[in-house]
């Protein structure tokens, strides 16, 4: 399964549908600048598609985080927290933010493919 992506910025790659892992994409660190901090959401909390599950502050501003699809929260970066450079540096690998078992998959089919995100931050 590829990537996929939000209008809010975020991305998620749902290999593993147990574990799917989520992150800001590119364009959103771009438009945040140097990430200063990271607010990520407990393990073990439930979240709805389009709830807020945390914040990234940056130099510029304070931006939450969307939880893409819904489910629980499985895991989190805690390498992130300890370095919020990451989100930077390694947007889309290292620099994830939480992984999520998701609730219901076909959710993934109201997301953006890689080309389709493209032309919506071209677009706005």
């Amino acid at each position: 399964m590829s990537i996929k992506f939000s209008k809010e910025h975020e991305w998620i790659n749902a290999a593993n549908p147990e574990a799917a892992v989520v992150g800001i994409t590119v364009h959103a660190q771009d438009a945040l600048g140097d990430v200063v901090f990271v607010d990520l959401p407990a393990v073990g909390t439930s979240f709805q598609q389009g709830d807020v599950t945390g914040v990234v502050e940056s130099v510029k501003a304070a931006a939450d985080v969307y939880m893409p699809v819904t489910g629980e929260i499985v895991e989190v970066n805690e390498a992130l927290r300890a370095d919020p450079s990451l989100a930077n540096t390694d947007p889309l690998h290292t620099g994830w933010f939480f992984k999520v078992k998701l609730a219901d998959p076909s959710q993934l089919d109201g997301l953006m493919d890689e080309t389709a995100y493209g032309d919506f931050t071209a677009s706005h």
